[in-house]
Order: structure tokens, then sequence, then C-alpha cells
């Protein structure tokens, strides 16, 4: 339903964490993206490009226990330096290198299971 007169657009993607501390920061070095904000059970990152949504963190009793049913896709100029800081990260392959229309891609995990694309092109 569209009130009028407004414009809705998306102003945080949230992920629910257990690590309110290292997910947020394995985000933040992935992205190159500084912390804004925090509380004991919340964390955002800067906004995504100009005015984009910002990345953010919220603490969860529960662990993940399927797959995500949104993910990002993170463009590498070059994707062997991009997967070997993933490694360096603690993140975890998910899936083979696949041949794609701008060149490979491959799923991989964060430290906390959430999938995450690295793309080519």
């Amino acid at each position: 339903m569209v009130v009028e007169g407004s414009i809705m657009r998306v102003t945080h993607l949230v992920f629910d964490v257990n690590d309110i501390d290292g997910t947020p920061a394995f985000w933040a070095a992935v992205l190159d993206m500084k912390e804004t904000a925090r509380s004991s059970d919340w964390v955002d990152l800067e906004p995504i490009g100009n005015g984009g949504p910002m990345l953010s963190f919220q603490r969860v009793p529960e662990g993940k226990v399927v797959k995500n049913r949104l993910h990002l896709h993170i463009a590498a100029g070059d994707f062997g330096a991009t997967v070997r800081q993933l490694t360096r990260l603690r993140a975890t392959e998910a899936g083979p290198v696949r041949n794609g229309r701008g060149g490979p891609w491959q799923i991989w995990r964060d430290p906390e299971g959430n999938e995450l694309c690295v793309v080519t092109g």
C-alpha cells in the first residue's frame, strides 16, 4: 500500500547475527566501510554509496539455520585477491567457482554462515 505523497526507500539492510562484534567487523573490512553507530545489540555501518542504505547488524539469540533469502554480491576487480582477502577474514567457500557472463563468480559464507557472492564483470 502506498500512502499518498510518500516515497518509500530502503534505509537499512539488516543482518541477524550472534556475534555483534565480529560479523560487523568482517563486513566493514570486506567493503572498506566505517562503523557509524553501536549499541549492545545493534551496529550500523556507513551508507552504501551516496545516499544508499546502511548495512546494519542486529544481535539475535538464534543461530542461522537455512540459506539466506537475501544476499550481497561483492564485485571483484581481482577475483583471486578478493577470495584471498575473504579467506584471511575467516569466510569460507560455499560452492565451486563458476563462469558467468562477466567472468568467474563464487558463493561464499561470512563467519556466521551468511551467503555472499563474489562476482566479476
